[in-house]
C-alpha cells in the first residue's frame, strides 16, 4: 500500500512564560488512533523529527483518566513500545514529499516548542498543501502551520479552514494563564480561519485535502478521513 509521513515534535518540553520547561512532548492517542488506523488499512509509517530524534510521549498522556481507563492506557503504552517506526525516526530535514502518499501530524504541547518555528517542516506542509496529497494535523500540531510562511511573510494556510486546540480547552487544561501564547491565538493573527467547537468533543474539518483535528478525541475520526482520501 501507500507509506504515510508522520511528522513528530522532537521536544520534551514548552517553555512557558515565566521561563521554566513543562514537560511534554507528543500525546499518546493521536499519535496511536491514526498510527492503528494506517496499519490496519496496510499503509506503511514512517516518523520523521527535527534532527531525528526519538519522540518523547507525554508522560500525562499516557493516564488511566485521559485514556478511558486503565486498560486502554496500558494498551496504547504498549502499541507505543511495540512501534518500531518511534525508534529510528528519519531527520525531518532529509525528508522527501515525493516519497509518502499522505502527511500527519500528531500533537501533544511539543510542537508548540519546536515545530511552531520549524522552516524545514514549514516548508513541508507548505508543498504538502500545494501538491492535494492528504495532509492531518491533530490538536496542537496545527502550531506547525505557523512556520510554513512565504518570502513575504504571508501564511500558506491564511484563509485555511483549520480546526486546532482551543483557547478554552487550553483553560481548562490549566495552562493557558502560564502560555507565551495560545494557539488559537496566533492561527487566527496569521489568518487561519479556526472553527472552534465544544471543548474535548471530537471535531474534525475537512478544507481541500487538509484534514485537522480539534483535540485528542479528534485523532480517530481524522485519521478516518484521511483514509478516505487514500481511497
Amino acid at each position: 500500500m501507500s507509506k504515510i509521513l508522520f511528522v513528530m515534535t522532537g521536544a520534551d518540553h514548552w517553555t512557558l512564560a515565566d521561563g521554566s520547561q513543562h514537560p511534554t512532548g507528543f500525546w499518546a492517542e493521536e499519535a496511536v488512533a491514526p498510527y492503528e488506523a494506517f496499519k490496519a488499512a496496510g499503509h506503511e509509517i514512517v516518523v520523521a523529527t527535527p534532527g531525528g530524534v526519538v519522540p518523547t510521549v507525554d508522560k500525562g498522556s499516557l493516564a488511566a483518566e485521559v485514556n478511558g481507563g486503565q486498560e486502554n492506557a496500558d494498551r496504547i503504552a504498549g502499541v507505543l513500545a511495540s512501534a518500531a517506526e518511534l525508534q529510528r525516526p528519519l531527520r525531518l530535514e532529509d525528508v522527501r514529499l515525493d516519497d509518502y502518499a499522505a502527511v500527519f501530524y500528531p500533537g501533544g504541547h511539543g510542537p508548540m516548542e519546536d515545530l511552531a518555528v520549524d522552516a524545514d517542516s514549514g516548508r513541508l506542509l507548505t508543498a504538502a498543501l500545494e501538491s492535494g496529497k492528504p495532509l492531518g494535523v491533530v490538536c496542537h500540531a496545527p502550531a506547525a502551520l505557523l512556520a510554513a510562511t512565504g518570502a513575504d511573510g504571508s501564511n500558506a494556510f491564511a484563509g485555511r479552514r483549520v480546526a486546532a486546540f482551543t483557547n478554552a480547552e487550553e483553560t481548562q487544561a490549566g495552562l493557558a494563564d502560564k502560555a507565551k501564547w495560545l494557539l488559537q491565538d496566533r492561527l487566527t493573527e496569521a489568518g487561519v480561519l479556526v472553527d472552534a467547537a465544544e471543548p474535548w468533543a471530537p471535531h474534525v474539518i475537512v478544507d481541500g485535502n487538509l484534514v485537522t483535528g480539534q483535540n485528542p478525541a479528534s485523532s480517530a475520526p481524522l485519521a478516518d478521513e484521511l483514509l478516505k482520501k487514500l481511497g
